[in-house]
């Protein structure tokens, strides 16, 4: 009983602050996944503009 005690007071936390870390932590993960797709993007992009600009091999 005394080990729940302790740490019921680091698990009760308000409402607001609960939400404000979900939408925190939930933008976040919206920031990774634009990184990812701009960053697949890009490399498609240059890996198309590389291609373009080689000697064509006949």
């Amino acid at each position: 009983m005394s080990a729940l005690a302790v740490l019921l007071p680091l698990a009760a936390e308000d409402a607001a602050t609960e939400g404000k870390k979900v939408i925190t932590a939930m933008l976040i993960v919206g920031l990774i996944f634009v990184g990812v797709i701009a960053l697949g993007e890009t490399t498609h992009w240059l890996r198309a503009r590389r291609k373009a600009r080689r000697r064509p091999m006949y």
